[in-house]
């Protein structure tokens, strides 16, 4: 499995017969580049505002049956603190593209939570080379942009008045600028197959992306795909194996979305390739406004329950929680 061509990655997605052989090789490649550690990230959701018309995502702007909200900078920064008070190691900021936030307003923050000594995650949609590199200046480790589909016409579809070009081009920005590099697929979109999931995966190993989140599509009831099938838990499962496999020494989340189609996804994910866990760290009066998909885990646990709740579920597989910045491994 060392050097799988696109045509290989293609048969293992297509055949379940070899499912628990696949899981069992990422598991030990997991092992043997990242180690027994599970790193964790505290998530602050900080605004559900949107600009964009993505048609799988919640948190659209023509959805108007979400409750909008946006945490100001220096609640988000004692959010940050009371994560840091807590164990974590990085800081992940998530959120829709809000406007309000301006390039000024975001370096405030980021100053302000690199001042507790965290790593810091950014995941707040396509910016310009200007904004990135004032970021990275200001003190972000990492930035999260997902690809979600590298099928270019189904880009376009999924993503009204967007371009799948500029989206790449952050992608590289982001790469020029020294940052660690996160992106990802949905597995499971209307329209998409197989061989555009194998060139999902060949296209992370090809700009040697840092950290990689897959995760199975979910309806929302309030977007255009609502009537659309869940995307399948064991195909998702199945490329994040791979990616695992062809991008060995990289941090791949054991993502919520997996555990929300199974009682036990998250865990299942960290035995088949998984390496990270990113808890939320906001408080419940804004995780379930933070709808991107329906049926979201753990949207009524505060902070300290979800942290416990994770860290258990961790160490009963005889794993271990990292004290480190969790920085791609050498």
């Amino acid at each position: 499995m060392e050097n799988l061509t696109r045509e290989d990655i293609i048969e293992i997605l297509k055949d379940d017969s070899q499912n628990e052989a696949l899981f069992s090789y990422a598991d030990k490649i997991r092992k043997q580049y990242v180690g027994d550690e599970v790193h964790l990230r505290g998530l602050i959701e900080f605004s559900n505002i949107c600009k964009r018309e993505c048609k799988y995502c919640g948190l659209r702007c023509e959805n108007k049956s979400v409750e909008r909200y946006r945490i100001m900078p220096d609640d988000i920064i004692l959010y940050a603190k009371k994560a840091v008070d807590m164990g974590y190691k990085t800081i992940v900021l998530q959120s829709g593209e809000d406007e309000y936030y301006s390039c000024d307003i975001m370096c405030k923050i980021i100053e302000g939570i690199k001042k507790l000594n965290v790593a810091l995650t950014l995941s707040c949609g396509e910016k310009n080379y200007d904004e990135y590199k004032a970021f990275k200046n200001a003190g972000a480790d990492r930035y999260l942009i997902r690809i979600e589909t590298t099928d270019k016409k189904l880009y376009e579809k999924m993503h009204p008045h967007a371009d799948f070009e500029n989206r790449i081009r952050c992608l590289k920005d982001l790469g020029k600028l020294g940052y660690e590099v996160g992106t990802g697929c949905l597995v499971g979109l209307p329209e998409q197959t197989i061989e555009s999931l194998a060139d999902d995966i060949l296209f992370f190993k090809e700009i040697n992306a840092d950290m990689i989140g897959i995760g199975p599509f979910i309806p929302h009831q309030q977007t255009p795909l609502k009537d659309a099938p869940s995307g399948s838990f064991n195909l998702a499962l199945k490329v994040m194996a791979l990616t695992r496999i062809l991008l060995k020494n990289i941090n791949i989340p054991a993502t919520t979305a997996m555990e929300t189609l199974n009682p036990n996804g998250r865990i299942i994910a960290l035995q088949s390739g998984a390496n990270v866990v990113m808890p939320n760290v906001t408080t419940t009066e804004y995780r379930a406004k933070y709808e991107i998909y329906p049926g979201k885990i753990c949207i009524n646990e505060n902070p300290t329950q979800c942290r416990g709740c994770i860290e258990g579920k961790i160490k009963s597989i005889g794993r271990t929680i990292s004290d480190n910045y969790g920085f791609r491994s050498n």
